[in-house]
């Protein structure tokens, strides 16, 4: 009697770890083409961007923009920077820094060391 319910109890253990198995099996293979579409998906938003720059690099011509400055100048009135219209540095303002209030001073010169 102990014998076959031993035998029993067995089978059933390897019945769910079998289950359980393959139950593992389909949930990796999901995540493995889940994993290759979203690497797809990268590449695809990658060579996208780099279109993209290209693009801009191409619309961001000194030459073309010089020319639609040129073209819209009656209603942009764009003029070339000079060297005069940039400033220095020592001419930017920077705020003060408030000092930091002390509420509680320590005196640390007179502590022994492990206190």
């Amino acid at each position: 009697m102990m014998r076959s319910l031993f035998y029993v109890l067995t089978a059933l253990s390897v019945i769910g770890l079998a289950f359980w198995a393959y139950h593992e099996n389909y949930t990796t293979q999901e995540a493995q083409a889940r994993a290759e579409r979203l690497q797809l998906r990268i590449g695809e938003e990658r060579q996208r961007l780099r279109m993209l720059r290209a693009e801009w690099a191409y619309l961001n011509r000194p030459q073309r923009l010089r020319d639609l400055a040129d073209i819209n100048f009656d209603r942009l009135g764009l003029l070339p920077l000079q060297p005069y219209q940039f400033g220095k540095i020592d001419q930017v303002s920077f705020p003060k820094r408030d000092p930091l209030p002390i509420t509680n001073p320590v005196d640390v010169m007179n502590m022994e060391v492990g206190q």
